[in-house]
């Protein structure tokens, strides 16, 4: 295996040496280890928004009770909360089953009708479009969720409540955000929980599947590093911070990096496989930097290098 050594102590090379001068030299082993560049980037934890689910309804309601706080962990089918529909979205619900029901009984009168010829086409195709009409309007209210009393909404997917924009006994409009969940990490879904911010000339080098290193801004997790994985690089300039957003996944589980957590993180890039020596082997002179390695015959020659 070659070896690489450095003086540690300095001499007039001009001058010659006697021939019982001792020169004190340390030798050490080379090898072969991953090298990246690091490029810092700041950022915030669970502000992808790829990451946020918002909960909302269809139709106006009213919360009658809130069952989670925020900063709450739920799981999926956790409830959330319970609403109660407006009077009148629960009113078009009840005409839509009605009218569903009329239609399909009309339709089947006049089909007996027209068997016995007693009505015409015309009448029966008119029966079957309103009924086909009927059923569509039902459709529609009961993908909306839409029930005349009480309803328990729950989470969709395991993640911890962001954000709620409504209290109880609230009347929200139809679409509007009442809740809002961070969901939790996935190693199926590799998205981003991370939002980072990056210097533009540094973006360039970084890809996805880049490692990513870590570290809370505050004093209590400034020691305390999670490691994880580019997923996305932003192919623009953020108008007011002038940097480039990246998104990082890293699987977070139950440790202090909880949704808002301001954090600094290093991103390896360029990664590859170099010669590692130890930091004051590497010398430098008029032709650039040169470690000595140790050869045949137990002499060192000079090697010129790229650090």
């Amino acid at each position: 295996i070659a070896l690489c050594f450095c003086f540690s102590v300095s001499f007039d090379a001009s001058n010659a040496l006697a021939d019982d001068t001792v020169i004190a030299v340390t030798t050490a082993p080379v090898q072969r280890a991953p090298i990246a560049q690091p490029v810092r980037a700041y950022g915030i934890v669970a502000a992808s928004a790829a990451n946020l689910t918002s909960i909302n309804l269809p139709y106006v309601a009213r919360i009658t009770q809130l069952r989670v706080q925020t900063g709450q962990p739920v799981k999926r089918g956790d409830p959330l909360f319970v609403v109660q529909a407006d009077p009148a979205a629960a009113l078009a619900a009840t005409q839509a089953r009605s009218a569903a029901t009329l239609a399909d009984g009309e339709l089947a009168r006049t089909q007996s009708l027209f068997d016995k010829g007693l009505a015409t086409a015309s009448q029966l195709a008119a029966a079957r479009k309103a009924a086909q009409d009927a059923r569509e309007a039902l459709a529609s209210q009961a993908q909306s969720g839409i029930t005349s009393g009480a309803k328990v909404v729950v989470s969709p997917i395991d993640g911890v409540v962001l954000q709620i924009s409504a209290g109880q006994g609230d009347q929200v409009q139809a679409g509007a955000p009442i809740v809002q969940l961070a969901g939790a990490d996935s190693g199926r879904q590799a998205r981003g929980n991370v939002m980072l911010a990056v210097e533009p000339s540094d973006a360039i080098n970084i890809h996805a599947g880049d490692e990513v290193r870590l570290r809370g801004l505050s004093t209590s997790l400034a020691k305390v590093s999670m490691t994880g994985r580019v997923v996305l690089v932003g192919a623009s300039i953020d108008p007011q911070s002038q940097l480039v957003d990246v998104g990082a996944n890293v699987p977070l589980g139950n440790s202090a990096f909880i949704p808002g957590t301001h954090v600094t993180a290093d991103i390896d890039t360029n990664r590859g496989m170099h010669w590692v020596v130890p930091r004051s082997a590497v010398l430098k002179d008029d032709h650039g930097d040169f470690v000595f390695q140790v050869g045949s015959g137990n002499k060192a020659h000079r090697v010129n290098v790229v650090t």
